[in-house]
Parts: structure tokens; C-alpha cells; sequence
């Protein structure tokens, strides 16, 4: 096959490839943590923000241009873009570019959708005359090569690539499922079925969409215009402009999976309490599936230039110790315990106090003997001395937010505080 001859197909391919990151979603499902940021700018893994997960996977496969569409409470997400994006170089054809919405139509509105946000900006993407556009989701965590995806789809001759994860038929409710022929191509896809069908040969397991298109630069444009002219349509990828295309053009999967085994690659949808909190926590077992230690493909971030993490007291029960936990720079542990925990940066844990399997944005302070479990206390938060939370779900409920898996999430409006800084 000609990939084989030429190693440098796939680089070439990327070079000629801009990405498109949808990052104005409020994420709703989230309860309070997006209150005040857009979904891609939330905190995730003691030092990164979802956002840098995609960024990351297009700097390490080459993808060198990005446009970012952002729409709700962008702020702290755009602010974070500035501190930490802006090494790519102009003169290179290099860039990391924020696409705001803004009144480019006849009406002024807001994207109505994923689709109507890429059709808004159709003249931008034509100003960079790539020969593929690559739309992917802000808010996903994992580790992709998308070169390898953007090889399939020309070695296809497809009009639009899907990258697929393959999820249990309970989970797979809450995604777009699609029915995929042997050779790849895609013959239906269906948002949310109250009763997934399952793959070929594995009654258990469904193929679901994660969000990532590859398009060809012509047909994406001839499509979007199609589905503007449609007044039924929602204006959405997975509800309307992808449906539309399996009827009538060469659609086909791409199913993400470990280059060296074969099987199922980490991917996360962190688009619940309790789907954000357990992402976390995997991220302490010994030998996670999501490994933040790769040198072969780093995940980049902005990182405030702060002192190490320090642990203070060597006194009977009140020594600094943290067990099998993240614990992240500008952090003090005084005479504090923490087990199985994340700790972003700039987190205080006073005398006698104790936390046990939670996670804790930045800027945090935590009092004496206040005592913590399974919970997510958000960024800005002082926990006054003496706080029991996670012990006591119904009494929990009464000031925080349970989610149904249990995981109790506090903000600083939850506590009767205003947080001063951005978040």
C-alpha cells in the first residue's frame, strides 16, 4: 500500500489539515462547575484543563493550525489559551486561533448548533485553504493521533470520517450510535437510543461516535449550505448534517484504538459529576489506563510558576502525608492527611484535616479538622474548620449538590463565598 513507501504521507496529510475545536458548550450536566466556565476550561488531572487534551493530540500529530469556536462563559478558557498557547509561530503558517461567536449573518444569533457554528465561519476556514478540516470536541480526555485517522479517511475515498469508540449498550445511551458495514462504511447513525444496537459479533458492546470528523474541505461546505437551507434541522453534526450524509454519500468509522494491542484506546466523556470525578480518580491508581507520564506524547498546559509542593508537622496525628495521591505545585499539606486524592495547584490543608478519595480545584483552602470524602470542592473554596462533607448524603444535599453516583460537589456560592480571582 502507498502509505507503506511513503513515511511521510501522514505528514503531509496533517500539514494540510486544519482542526476546528467546538469549545462553547456550557455542559449542563455538569451542575455548578460550569456555572462560571465554559466546559473545556474546567480543571482535570491536578494541573490541566480539558481543552489542552485535544490541543495536545494535534501539536503531537503535526496539526499545527487550530481554530477554537467558543460561545459560552469564555473568559477563563480564553485567558488560559493566552498564558499557555501562544508559542506556535505565525511566520510558519503556525497558530492556535480563537474564533468567537459573533454576528456574521443576515440574523443576529448565537450558533444554533455544532454545525451552524463551522458554517458561520465558512469564510475563515476557506482564508487558510486546507484540503481537510478536522472538527473535534474541547472536552474529551484522551490520547489520539489524528494523522493516522486522516490516512484512513483518504485511503477510504471518503466524503467524512467518524472516529468511534466501542462503550457498553448501558452507556451508549447517552451517545450517537452507529451501525458500521465490515469494510467501515457507516450505514446509520442514531443520537441517544433508548435501546443502542449492538456491534457485529459482540452482543454487549456498541459502536459509538466521539465527536471527531474528518471532512473533505469541498463537501463539508456543500453540506453545511445544504443543512442551513433546511429549516427542520438543528443545526447539529450528530442530529442532522451526519444522517444526511449516510443516506446519500460515503461516510465511514474509524474506530480508535491502541496502535500496539489493538484494543479499545483510553477515551473519556467527562460530561457528568460523576463521570469528571471518576476520570479523576483513575488517574491515581498505580498504573492508570490514561498515562500523563508519556514523553512520546506529552499533554501541554499553562503552568503558573509556583514553588513544590510542601508537607509540614511531624506530630502524633498531625503530620503532612498524602498516600496514593496527585498532589500539585504551590500546595501546603500542614499537619494534614490526604488519601487517594487530587490536588490541583495552590490547594492549603490545615492542621487535623482529612481527605479521602476527592478531588480539589485550585486555589483552595481547607481548615483545621474539617474532614472530606468523595467529594469535589471547586476552585476558590475556603472549607471552614470543622466541615464533615461526604459523610452524610442527605444532610450533604441540603447546601451542596449529590450527584446520583454520590459525589458531592461544593462551590463558593454553595458556601456563602465570593471567589475573587478568574477562574
Amino acid at each position: 500500500m502507498f502509505l507503506k513507501r511513503d513515511p511521510r504521507f501522514v505528514s503531509r496529510l496533517t500539514r494540510d489539515t486544519l482542526a476546528l475545536i467546538m469549545a462553547g458548550g456550557r455542559g449542563g450536566r455538569l451542575s455548578s462547575l460550569t456555572d462560571w466556565r465554559t466546559k473545556p476550561a474546567i480543571p482535570f488531572g491536578g494541573k490541566f484543563r480539558l481543552i489542552d487534551f485535544p490541543l495536545s493530540n494535534c501539536i503531537n500529530a503535526g496539526i499545527r493550525r487550530i481554530g477554537i469556536l467558543t460561545q459560552y462563559k469564555s473568559h477563563s478558557l480564553i485567558q488560559h489559551l493566552h498564558r499557555g498557547w501562544g508559542f506556535l509561530r505565525g511566520e510558519f503558517g503556525e497558530f492556535v486561533e480563537l474564533i468567537p461567536a459573533q454576528q456574521r449573518m443576515d440574523k443576529p444569533l448565537w450558533y444554533a448548533g455544532t454545525a451552524d457554528a463551522v458554517y458561520q465561519n465558512i469564510d475563515i476556514i476557506k482564508a487558510h485553504e486546507p484540503s481537510y478540516v478536522l472538527i473535534l470536541a474541547g472536552d474529551h480526555v484522551y490520547k489520539m493521533d489524528y494523522g493516522a485517522m486522516i490516512a484512513r479517511h483518504v485511503e477510504a475515498d471518503a466524503d467524512v470520517t467518524v472516529g468511534c469508540v466501542q462503550v457498553d449498550l448501558e452507556q451508549a445511551k447517552s451517545f450517537g450510535v452507529m451501525s458500521v458495514e465490515e469494510n467501515g462504511r457507516v450505514t446509520a447513525l442514531t443520537e441517544k437510543p433508548a435501546e443502542p444496537e449492538h456491534m457485529p459479533g459482540n452482543t454487549n458492546q456498541a459502536l459509538v461516535s466521539m465527536g471527531i470528523y474528518v471532512f473533505n474541505r469541498e463537501y463539508l461546505f456543500g453540506i453545511l449550505r445544504e443543512d442551513a437551507e433546511n429549516f427542520s434541522s438543528s443545526r447539529d453534526f450528530g442530529r442532522d448534517v451526519l444522517p444526511a450524509a449516510i443516506a446519500r454519500h460515503r461516510v465511514h468509522a474509524y474506530s480508535f484504538s491502541d496502535p500496539v494491542t489493538g484494543k479499545q484506546a483510553y477515551w473519556r466523556d467527562v460530561g457528568t459529576v460523576d463521570s469528571f470525578y471518576r476520570a479523576n480518580q483513575e488517574l491515581i491508581h498505580e498504573e492508570p489506563e490514561l498515562d500523563l507520564h508519556d514523553d512520546e506524547w506529552p499533554i501541554w498546559t499553562y503552568q503558573a510558576q509556583l514553588p513544590p509542593a510542601k508537607f509540614i508537622h511531624d506530630q502524633e496525628g498531625k503530620r503532612g502525608i498524602a498516600i496514593d495521591s496527585i498532589i500539585s505545585g504551590g500546595n501546603i499539606i500542614a499537619g494534614a492527611e490526604v488519601r487517594r486524592s487530587v490536588l490541583f495547584s495552590q490547594v492549603v490543608v490545615r492542621a487535623g484535616a482529612y481527605i479521602e478519595a476527592s478531588v480539589v480545584l485550585p486555589h483552595v483552602s481547607i481548615e483545621s479538622q474539617a474532614r472530606i470524602k468523595g467529594a469535589i470542592i471547586d476552585e476558590g473554596c475556603t472549607i471552614p474548620a470543622g466541615t464533615v462533607i461526604g459523610e452524610d448524603l442527605e444532610q450533604d444535599k441540603e447546601r451542596f449538590h449529590v450527584s446520583p453516583g454520590g459525589v458531592v460537589l461544593v462551590t463558593a456560592e454553595m458556601l456563602g463565598q465570593e471567589v475573587a480571582h478568574v477562574r
